[in-house]
This record gives C-alpha cells, sequence and structure tokens, in this order.
C-alpha cells in the first residue's frame, strides 16, 4: 500500500475521501450485510406462513427446516460481512498512518517548530485508529441500515398500513432528539482527541528527560501536569459515552415503544376483525428485525459525527506546508556573479526565525572547496543558524546560498543535503546497534569504509569494548554511551557518507582531552579531502584552523587565522581570553 492511497488529490481529507481504494471490498461487505438482512425479513413472513400452517393442521417439517437454514445463512453470511469489514476498516487505518508519516516527516522546519512531537505521535496513532469506525460503525452501517430499513418499511406497509404510520410517528420523535446529541458528541470527541495529544506531548517531554525530572525531584509535578490532561480527556470521553448512550436509548426507545404501541393497537384490531393474527405476529417479528436498521442508522450518525473530529486533527497535519523537493521556480533569479570554486557561499543573507527579529543581517562568507574553517561568536551569533541555512531546513528572507557555486534554490533539497555531512551538538543517537548508527546516512557503506571511520574517529576501542562489536545495540538515544562516544559516532556517521562539506556544531563539546585531540587530528585529516565548518566554542578546535570567522549580532565582523585575529580583533582577543580561562581547569583534568 502506497503513502497515497487514502489521500486525495489535493492533501486534504473529505469525510468520505478515507474509503478511496476500498470501494470494492465496502461494497462486497455492504452487499453481504443487505443479503443478510434479506435472509432475516424472510424469516418473519416464515414464520407467518407456519402460523397459518398450524392453524390449518399441515405439515410443518419443511417450513421448520426452511426456517431454520435461512438463520444459519444469515448468521454464516453476517459473520463474512464482519470480517470483510473489520479488515477494510483496518487497511484504511494503516493508509491514512502511511499519509500522516509521510506528511510528518516531510513537514518544513517552521512547522515542527510549533508543534510538540508527542501531538504529532498521537495524531498517527489515535486520531487515525478513531477514523476506524467511520467504516465500521459509519458509512457501511448507514448504507446497509437505510437499504434494510426500506424493504422493512415495504413490507410493513404492505402488512398493515395504519399500524406502519404508528411506528413512523414514533421513530421520527426519536430522530428528532438525535440531532443535538450527535453535534455534541462531535465536540467532546474532537476535545477528548485533543487531549489526548497533550497528554501525549507531556508525557514525550517528561521521558525524554526523565533524568532532569528525577534530579529535580519533579515526578509528582510531571504526573500531576499529565494526569491533568488525562483527566481532560476522560471527562471528553465520559461526554461522549453519555451521549453515545442517548443514542442508543433513543433508538431502542423508538423501537421497542413501536412494539409496544403496535402490540396495543394491533390486538384491539385483531379482536375486532379489522386485522389477522398471522399478519399481528408477522408484523410484530417484523418490528423486532426493524430494530437491526434502526440501531445502525442511529449509530451511523454518531460514529460519523464522532470520526469527523478525529478528522479535523487529521486534516490539521494535511494542510500544513511540506518541503519540496522540486527546484524553486525563480520567476526571478538573482544574477549569477562569476563561477565560484567555494564549497559553500553567502551573500547578503538576511534571516530571522520571526522575520521581525533577524538573526541573520546581510552575512557574507565564503567556504573554500577544501580547508577548516572556524565560526566564532557569542551565542546568539548565528553559528547554529548557518548551518540550519546550509542543510535547507529553512531559506534565507533574502540574499542569496551558493553550494558550489550554484544557488540552493536551483538544485533539489536532496542534492543539497546530499554533498553535505551535519554533527549537531547535541548529536541523536537512534535505537539500534552501532552498525545501523554509522550507516544511516550511508546504507550501502562496505566494511572496509565503516572501518576507516572506526579509525578516523578513534572509536575502536570501544567496537572492542562492545559484547557483539558493531552490531551492539546502543539503547534507547545512546543511553550507554558517554557524551563523547555520541559525538564521535556522530562524526563517524556523517564521514561514511563522504561529503563534499562537512559541517561540524562544536564536535569536540563532550570530549575528555585524550579524544579531543583525536578528533582535532581526524578534522585535520578530513580538511584534506573537504570542505569543513566547524561552529567552535573551545580555544583547541579554534586555534588550528585555516581560516577564523568571527560573528557578532549576526554579521561577519572579522576574518583571519588566530594569530592575526589576536592583533586585529578585540573582540576576538576578548573570546580567547575567556576561552584560556575556561581551558585551564580541562588541563588540569578537573
Amino acid at each position: 500500500m502506497t503513502a497515497d492511497r487514502a489521500r486525495p488529490a489535493g492533501g486534504r481529507l473529505g469525510l468520505l475521501d478515507p474509503l478511496r481504494g476500498h470501494h470494492r471490498r465496502i461494497a462486497l461487505a455492504v452487499a453481504l450485510t443487505l443479503t443478510g438482512s434479506g435472509l432475516g425479513l424472510a424469516q418473519p413472513l416464515l414464520v407467518r406462513h407456519l402460523v397459518e400452517a398450524a392453524g390449518a393442521g399441515r405439515p410443518l417439517t419443511v417450513v421448520v427446516l426452511l426456517l431454520a437454514a435461512l438463520f444459519a445463512a444469515q448468521a454464516l453470511v453476517q459473520a463474512v460481512a464482519g470480517f470483510v469489514l473489520a479488515r477494510a476498516g483496518e487497511e484504511i487505518v494503516l493508509g491514512i498512518r502511511l499519509n500522516l508519516v509521510h506528511r510528518l516527516l516531510r513537514l518544513t522546519m517552521p512547522v515542527h517548530d510549533r508543534y510538540r512531537v508527542g501531538d504529532l505521535i498521537s495524531r498517527a496513532g489515535t486520531d487515525s485508529f478513531a477514523l476506524r469506525r467511520l467504516v465500521a460503525d459509519g458509512c457501511t452501517d448507514a448504507v446497509a441500515g437505510v437499504i434494510g430499513l426500506g424493504g422493512a418499511v415495504a413490507v410493513l406497509i404492505w402488512l398493515d398500513p395504519l399500524l406502519f404510520l404508528v411506528v413512523a410517528v414514533l421513530v421520527a420523535a426519536g430522530l428528532c432528539t438525535l440531532a443535538p446529541m450527535t453535534r455534541g458528541m462531535r465536540r467532546a470527541s474532537l476535545g477528548g482527541q485533543q487531549a489526548t495529544g497533550e497528554m501525549a506531548g507531556d508525557l514525550d517531554r517528561a521521558l525524554s528527560s526523565l533524568r532532569t525530572v528525577r534530579a529535580s525531584r519533579a515526578e509528582q509535578r510531571e504526573t500531576e501536569r499529565i494526569g491533568a490532561q488525562a483527566r481532560t480527556a476522560y471527562a471528553h470521553g465520559v461526554r461522549t459515552a453519555r451521549l453515545g448512550a442517548a443514542v442508543g436509548v433513543a433508538s431502542h426507545l423508538a423501537v421497542d415503544g413501536s412494539f409496544l404501541v403496535v402490540l396495543l393497537v394491533g390486538g384491539v384490531r385483531v379482536t375486532t376483525g379489522a386485522s389477522s393474527l398471522p399478519d399481528l405476529v408477522a408484523f410484530l417479528l417484523y418490528i423486532t428485525y426493524l430494530a437491526v436498521p434502526i440501531s445502525s442508522v442511529f449509530q451511523a450518525i454518531s460514529a460519523i459525527q464522532e470520526s469527523r473530529g478525529a478528522l479535523e486533527r487529521v486534516n490539521e497535519i494535511l494542510d500544513l506546508p511540506g518541503e519540496s523537493d522540486e527546484p524553486a521556480p525563480l520567476a526571478r533569479r538573482p544574477a549569477e556573479a562569476a563561477p565560484s570554486a567555494a564549497a559553500l557561499e553567502f551573500r547578503d543573507v538576511w534571516f530571522g526565525y520571526d522575520p521581525r527579529q533577524p538573526v541573520l543581517r546581510g552575512l557574507t562568507l565564503r567556504v573554500p572547496e577544501r580547508g577548516h574553517i572556524a565560526l566564532v561568536g557569542g551565542s546568539g551569533a548565528g553559528k547554529s543558524t548557518i548551518f540550519a541555512l546550509a542543510e535547507r531546513f529553512y531559506d534565507p528572507d533574502s540574499g542569496q546560498i551558493l553550494l558550489g557555486g550554484t544557488d540552493v534554490r536551483a538544485m533539489r533539497r536532496s542534492e543539497c543535503r546530499a554533498r553535505i555531512g551535519l554533527v549537531e551538538q547535541h548529536s541523536p543517537i537512534f535505537h539500534g546497534t552501532l552498525r545501523e548508527n554509522l550507516t544511516y546516512g550511508a546504507p550501502a557503506a562496505s566494511p572496509a569504509e565503516i572501518a576507516r571511520v572506526v579509525e578516523l574517529t578513534n572509536l575502536d576501542d570501544l567496537v572492542r569494548r562492545l559484547p557483539d562489536g558493531l552490531d551492539s545495540p546502543l539503547g534507547e538515544r545512546g543511553i550507554r554511551l558517554s557524551g563523547g562516544q555520541r559525538q564521535r559516532i556522530a562524526v563517524a556517521r556523517a564521514l561514511l557518507a563522504r561529503p563534499v562539506l562537512l559541517l561540524l556544531d562544536e564536535p569536540t563539546a563532550h570530549l575528555d582531552p585524550v579524544n579531543e585531540a583525536a578528533l582535532c587530528r581526524a578534522i585535520e585529516q578530513v580538511a584534506r579531502d573537504c570542505a569543513l565548518l566547524v561552529a567552535a566554542h573551545r580555544f583547541s578546535t579554534v586555534r588550528d584552523a585555516d581560516q577564523i570567522v568571527v560573528l557578532e549580532g549576526g554579521r561577519v565582523v572579522a576574518v583571519g587565522d588566530h594569530e592575526d585575529l589576536l592583533v586585529r580583533s578585540p573582540y576576538y582577543r576578548r573570546l580567547a581570553s575567556e576561552w584560556t580561562v575556561e581551558a585551564q581547569p580541562r588541563a588540569l583534568g578537573v
């Protein structure tokens, strides 16, 4: 099943769009349901014939056997219909989940910045499953119920029009009470799903920072925060259940009330000779069978209202903008300058996560095809933002970014990212083995290539100590590793893809002096093969760079090597003195 199977061309799901691609299976389920209803509708007529035959003294064996056969056939057909319907419902849930996963992994970074991870996971899990009722109790029950109801109504009118009029009045009264209840069910369902999403978001927050939670003795506070959302979801769930029970009561009262009134009125008509006893028995049996299609219609209406709440939350995600891998249609492409030999170049780039508060202010930066370039500056100077723009997680508000001399907007995002390796400061480790983590960006890497990056990043000792070497599981988020080991794994993962530009966001932040020195040697070797741009906060990382770019307030304020900048840049001298003070305790092993 493809990710697009249940998604309409525009991306947004209409009420019936989840049924796309499943028409045949649903039609089969409806046909089987109607067949079962037909077999059920025939049974009261046989009972009527049975009563007449018993009164006339005729043999009853054939009629009894035929009635038993119809009963068994109805049970079998309904069982098959239930299975077909359940399978169609599961396939629809699968299709919606695939659509959501496809969409969630491709939403733009500004969108991801606004939403909580737990809430997004809830939409792919809980909300998508809620749409299963749209098929199981919604559209299929509505079709089968309406058709079954029509058949029963036709027979009831044929048997006794006056008694049918009594039944119609009572059922209509039940339907009139249904409208306000179903609207309330929709609101309660949506509120419950939103509260469940918030609860999932709070739980994800607490579990992903569990050590901090426990160190802060905040377990009870987090329990209360999550519990408040759980209680809100509970309250909405109870309201949904209460309204659902009311819908069930309305449907039962309509049928049971009709049965009692028909029994009373029909009995009077039989005693007066206006109707016969076999006709009354058949009519009463049809009233009983009428309960199934009437209940189906009532339940279908409530199920559709509940599903609409989940559909709203699913559509909220499908409506959000996703990343496009197509080159931007530049109607007025900026004039290209002479071909550049730079691996990466920023030309007068302005950018802000909030356009009213720019982070980069006319930044111009050039990274040559080979060599080690260090970015330095205080917090908020724009170092990580430069990396985010280079990887095209965001696009600049104005200015131009070139990769290998080509405007990145004229390239596919996948093409840009295939040429750039990124090592984040808080390097994520995925659940799985060391080998799976190393080859995440290069699944087809050979054992020799893996061995090369393991040696280059000084991971040999870790591989030897792990019980199964490269095939050892690393635990959730790499919990079994030190910070330095996680950092070196991330560097090795980036190098294995052989990028032409490697972005390192403070790669030595979690390393001890021995491993820091080893990584610095690796950086020096990598810089001979590709461009290397390092966001640095440590003196050791900066000092050996071929060129240092000093950032302040989103602008480049100085460029040069370490010795040159110590002479020319007061701001750099201040940073260097701070690094020297910070490095002294490390040198002493503190």
